[in-house]
């Protein structure tokens, strides 16, 4: 290869020269060395299509019509010369087989340069792979010279150079703004489109992300091919709804795609056909059986004035971590009153977490009661949060908080540990009743180690752990998604804990849950409680109450607040209570002084009893 030629080359791709101008120079040099021969280099891409590069002596009619044929083994000069990696002479273009099915583009050849003949060789990259052709074509029925031979490996070699170079530049475009396991673009890449269209908007556009629901359980359980299989389902499938030129990739579990026309509308009907899609879809879980969904958030932006990126990619965050927080496997829009809703959420959790790090958590009960004694068989331990002024936050009060994943589970485990040292406590005075129950959410399960974790603050105040139930909210267990809440009840069941589903009633109930995974005491929601007086409600209480005594299951009222309630249930055969009317939830101290009342007062009734008995 001439040095003078490949540092000119050189020189012109470090000035900013495209590689089609190189190409059209290393055309140029060729025709002056072979005079009479016309010139052309094609590119192949990575499916195997030829693309015309340079070479301005060929006609664009002809480089219209070659544009977009699939290499292969009978496929003209250039496609069978890229094709097989070796040169290609055909002496006749209208005779020679591999152009019979494109005697269209010899014609073009004949008509518009007087061509007859055709000599391909192919570029190849350095690891063998084909980059393209170099072609020459001749206005006689003939093949290459010996010095044409010579000219043409020098100019295949500087195109493989060229070529390679921009393969290489073209490969690090991609890994900067594509996704190399999906193929769409990156978070770079959403970014960069997002502020292009935003300095372009004449209207509202609109932002939807798109999060694959528990990606990091499926990653845990089955391993990081079976977590990217479903990313690459998934991407397909949205893609396949919005285009994937609008998709991109910008997180492990997270998609975003941007809507320009119409953006409402659109924002509605692409996040209903990716949730519908995703319901439809249960093929995807395959040989591992685990329901797949996706939880989506939007934003559109003000029709008034071009977005300001940052703060709506927030809008379009923020509305996608409450649908996340609220309903997954639904879509949120965000609103003004979202964005105060998720406002307060946040000082919720910081007044929270400042409580932790201040020891500001406490551990409240509230009795349970036989209905015929009004004797305490047990008590809930409810959270509550001291305030640095001395008030006490119910627990209503920081739901949010509860229902956190990082900071639900912290509460629970100051929680364990409060009830503990209290039940030792009590068991050294004697007065401990029955149980104590202590609610558990769906952050605790997502640890994936609640039993071990009780076991382990239990063990060391030597609390026997049938004195112990667990509480869950009939959302966490009767959630089918999350069939490891059953199993992990079992566990603690099996440990010697007794479980409780609580809030029973509000909504997710199915009593078929209740066969396969079984509960020790079921309490009636309040919201039940609150109509026993009328046909309706009495009848729904009674029909529970038989439902389980056959079970063998204890049922507990909740939110019994008068005495009128009380003889209700009890008339209905209900034994167990709690509410206002037997008492609200107090600390360890006055909690103490009713479980001492208490005993005298049962201690008395005994006295009694033993005197009539006499």
């Amino acid at each position: 290869m001439p040095e003078k030629l490949q540092r000119e080359i050189l020189d012109m791709l470090a000035r900013g020269a495209s590689v089609v101008e190189a190409g059209n120079y290393i055309c140029a040099h060729a025709e002056r060395l072979a005079p009479g021969v016309l010139c052309s280099i094609v590119t192949v891409d990575h499916h195997g299509f030829l693309h015309p590069l340079a070479g301005n002596s060929i006609s664009k009619n002809y480089c219209d019509a070659l544009d977009g044929i699939k290499i292969g083994p009978g496929v003209g000069s250039c496609g069978t010369a890229a094709f097989v990696r070796r040169p290609i002479a055909v002496k006749d273009i209208f005779s020679d087989p591999l152009w019979a099915p494109y005697r269209a583009l010899a014609d073009i050849l004949a008509s518009e340069h007087g061509v007859k003949a055709c000599w391909s060789s192919p570029i190849l990259q350095s690891d063998g792979r084909v980059l393209g052709a170099f072609g020459f074509y001749y206005k006689q029925n003939r093949g290459p010279s010996q010095e044409e031979q010579m000219i043409v490996a020098e100019c295949v070699d500087l195109c493989s150079l060229v070529l390679e170079r921009e393969h290489i530049k073209a490969e690090n475009q991609r890994l900067a703004y594509f996704d190399p396991l999906t193929g769409l673009g990156n978070r770079a890449n959403f970014l960069r489109t997002l502020e292009t269209v935003a300095d372009r908007a004449a209207g509202p556009m609109a932002i939807l992300l798109v999060d694959i629901d528990h990606l990091g359980r499926l990653n845990d359980a089955f391993g990081h091919a079976a977590g990217d299989k479903l990313i690459i389902q998934v991407a397909r499938m949205i893609a396949a709804i919005c285009g994937p030129e609008a998709v991109f990739r910008v997180d492990a579990d997270e998609f975003a795609i941007v809507i320009k026309e119409n953006p409402d509308a659109e924002l509605s009907r692409i996040s209903g056909e990716i949730l519908r899609s995703m319901e439809q879809r249960s093929d995807w879980a395959g040989e591992h059986d685990t329901p797949i969904s996706v939880s989506c958030g939007g934003a559109v932006s003000d029709a008034s004035r071009l977005p300001d990126v940052p703060t709506f990619l927030q809008q379009a965050n923020l509305a996608l971590q409450h649908a996340k927080q609220t309903a997954r496997g639904s879509f949120s829009l965000y609103t003004e009153d979202l964005a105060a809703a998720l406002m307060q959420r946040f000082r919720t959790l910081q007044s929270v977490r400042s409580a932790l790090a201040e020891d500001r958590i406490e551990a409240h009960y509230q009795p349970i009661v036989r209905l015929d004694t009004r004797e305490i068989v047990g008590l809930e331990a409810l959270c509550r949060v001291r305030t640095r002024e001395g008030d006490i936050i119910s627990g209503g009060m920081f739901m949010d908080a509860l229902q956190d994943i990082s900071m639900g589970y912290l509460l629970t485990e100051r929680m364990l540990e409060q009830v503990a040292s209290d039940v030792r406590y009590w068991l050294d005075e004697a007065i401990l009743p029955q149980f104590v129950s202590v609610n558990v959410s769906m952050a605790d399960f997502d640890q994936r180690n609640l039993c071990a974790r009780v076991k382990g603050i239990f063990s060391p105040h030597n609390v026997p752990l049938k004195s112990i139930v667990i509480e869950v909210t009939e959302s966490v267990y009767m959630d089918e998604r999350n069939r490891y809440v059953a199993q992990a009840i079992e566990e603690l069941r099996t440990a010697g804990l007794l479980a409780a589903l609580d809030d029973f009633g509000t909504g997710y109930a199915s009593l078929t849950h209740l066969l396969e995974f079984p509960v020790d005491v079921i309490k009636i929601d309040k919201s039940f409680v609150d109509r026993i007086s009328d046909d309706r409600g009495e009848t729904i209480i009674k029909a529970l109450l038989d439902m389980a005594t056959g079970l063998g299951v204890r049922i507990v009222a909740e939110g019994v607040e008068t005495t009128k309630q009380a003889r209700n249930l009890a008339r209905l055969g209900c034994s167990f209570a709690q509410g206002y009317l037997f008492g609200r939830a107090a600390d360890r101290h006055k909690t103490t002084e009713r479980l001492r009342a208490g005993m005298a007062k049962r201690a008395r009734y005994m006295t009694d009893q033993h005197a009539l008995g006499s």
